[in-house]
């Protein structure tokens, strides 16, 4: 049974499906790999490297998808890929399900197409298959190195003889995984670091990293509601979006760098910062806004363009910053799919004329059942 690994065939992305570690773990359970020639050169993985690990090299995405049962992709397939699907092949990547126009032709093809942005991430035995995580996290990072790259001073306090240097004061808008990445990240460049969320519970994440919380004041039936969600679920008052707005604004009219994350699966970005504020900012300060790609947190952000306001600030539109870290992003979204593969695995047979290894497609299992956008001939995903 083999797996293929199609390129990313993107001037904007550099990352892999599968690399050449990967491969070793796929050959041990049992599958054979077959990759697009050069699909990892861009992270830095040649095709000397897979073929050392044990895999094929396939000239084209049209001879990888013909010769494979499981299609590993990181974004959407192209259209002329889409086009060699046959009936029963399994394709699993980063789909962007929601936004996705193609689940039609993925199901007419008869596929069975896993995005692997729906996992349950509160599911235990998902946490290892989690790319929403891997990735995000390696974003943070970049995404302050980033910042402290477009900014023209230095981060920490420096003590000289010809004077103090302030630290930089970084704010953090949104405090997942790659919001608190980015306050660990700040932190260690010597940054004096605030951060907001709407989750009342990320307070504690955020100080225990060293960062300040920009606390607004709430109700304790409003605090109550907000934690029994988790947050995300919670829909604000009139009143609490009021006072969230007027604490954001005074912090950011006194930051050197505004690092914005939130991102929401299936919608747009929602809009954290307005022209209103922007206007309020310093000559020199920079924003980096890590949802470019979709939507923008920041008003007048450009995917992949550093644009700059009438009174001189940068705003960077960041749309797709774990390419930036191909090499290791890749990496670990490999280990992400390797993972999820072997949910698809079989349980061994006790016939010994039975094959070494099957597939056990289950829409009934947790995981693949949340994963699964098409099936049978049919898009399983439920519109937002």
């Amino acid at each position: 049974m083999k797996i293929g690994v199609i390129s990313a065939d993107s001037a904007s992305e550099s990352r892999v499906a599968i690399t050449p570690d990967a491969v070793k773990k796929l050959r041990k359970l049992g599958f054979e790999v077959v990759i697009q020639s050069n699909a990892g050169q861009a992270a830095y993985y040649a095709d000397e490297l897979y073929q050392a690990a044990g895999a094929d090299i396939a000239s084209s995405s049209a001879e990888v998808i013909t010769q494979s049962q499981i299609i590993t992709t990181v974004n959407d397939l192209s259209a002329e890929a889409m086009d060699g699907l046959s009936s029963g092949q399994i394709v699993i990547g980063m789909l962007d399900p929601y936004r996705n126009t193609q689940l039609d032709s993925y199901a007419a093809k008869g596929a069975t197409a896993f995005a692997m942005e729906l996992l349950p991430r509160t599911l235990s035995r998902a946490q290892n298959m989690d790319v929403l995580s891997s990735q995000a996290n390696l974003a943070g990072y970049k995404a302050v190195l980033l910042a402290a790259n477009e900014y023209s001073r230095p981060f920490p306090m420096f003590m000289t003889s010809a004077g103090t240097v302030k630290p930089a004061k970084v704010v953090i808008l949104g405090v997942g995984v790659a919001g608190l990445q980015a306050i660990a990240t700040a932190k260690r460049l010597g940054a004096v670091v605030e951060a907001s969320d709407l989750r009342p519970t990320a307070r504690e994440q955020v100080e225990s990293l060293g960062g300040k919380w920009l606390d607004v004041p709430m109700s304790a039936e409003e605090a109550e509601t907000a934690k029994s969600t988790g947050g995300y679920a919670w829909t604000p008052s009139e009143q609490y979006v009021k006072d969230q707005a007027a604490v954001v604004d005074k912090a950011l009219s006194n930051a050197d760098i505004v690092i914005t994350t939130a991102q929401i699966p299936g919608r747009n970005a929602p809009r954290l910062v307005h022209s209103a504020t922007l206007a309020k900012m310093k000559a020199g300060s920079v924003l980096i806004d890590m949802a470019a790609g979709t939507g923008g947190n920041v008003e007048g952000s450009v995917p992949n363009e550093t644009i700059t306001t009438a009174n001189g600030v940068r705003i960077v539109g960041a749309a797709n910053i774990p390419s930036m870290l191909a090499a290791q992003s890749s990496d670990l979204y490999a280990n992400n799919l390797v993972n999820f593969i072997t949910t698809l695995i079989a349980p061994a047979s006790d016939d010994a004329s039975a094959p070494n290894l099957a597939l056990n497609v289950d829409m009934e299992d947790e995981i693949q059942g949340a994963l699964a956008v098409t099936h049978d001939n049919q898009v399983r995903l439920a519109k937002r």
